[in-house]
């Protein structure tokens, strides 16, 4: 069963500024603690990342996962979901922008599901680096 988690946030940039960022997925290791290496594999008719494998840090080891991009709520929404994982059996995700007072108001809503039950504890503390991304995009736009 996935476990899924939600995290909100204000940022002081404008959508088209956090939108920029959201989507300049070759970008991520420098602002995402936990993105190690990512490999665009494909780009959508517009050049944005359509298919996406990354390698990144979870509960002590590196993971590996390829994600697809869905582009068609764009820029209110950037949604994904895993073709591919080493330990995952899936990923969902939704980036939700919404213009406010001059800034912008986030959600990100994710739903994983990983081949190996976890204890309680070690999923609370994966979801925590895991919404950190949330806020590393905050800093990352605010830059």
């Amino acid at each position: 069963m996935a476990e899924t988690a939600t995290e909100t946030i204000t940022i002081d940039a404008p959508p088209e500024r956090v939108w920029e960022i959201a989507v300049d997925i070759a970008h991520y290791p420098e602002w995402a603690r936990d993105i190690k290496d990512v490999t665009i594999h494909s780009t959508d008719a517009e050049g944005r990342p359509s298919e996406v494998e990354f390698r990144a840090s979870a509960l002590g080891r590196s993971t590996h996962y390829t994600l697809q991009y869905d582009y068609s709520n764009a820029p209110g929404e950037l949604g994904w979901k895993m073709l591919r994982g080493d330990i995952q059996r899936s990923i969902d995700g939704v980036f939700k922008f919404v213009p406010l007072n001059g800034g912008t108001h986030v959600q990100y809503d994710l739903a994983i599901d990983l081949v190996v039950p976890l204890p309680g504890f070690v999923k609370r503390r994966a979801e925590v680096r895991i919404l950190n991304t949330v806020r590393e995009l905050k800093v990352r736009a605010e830059a």
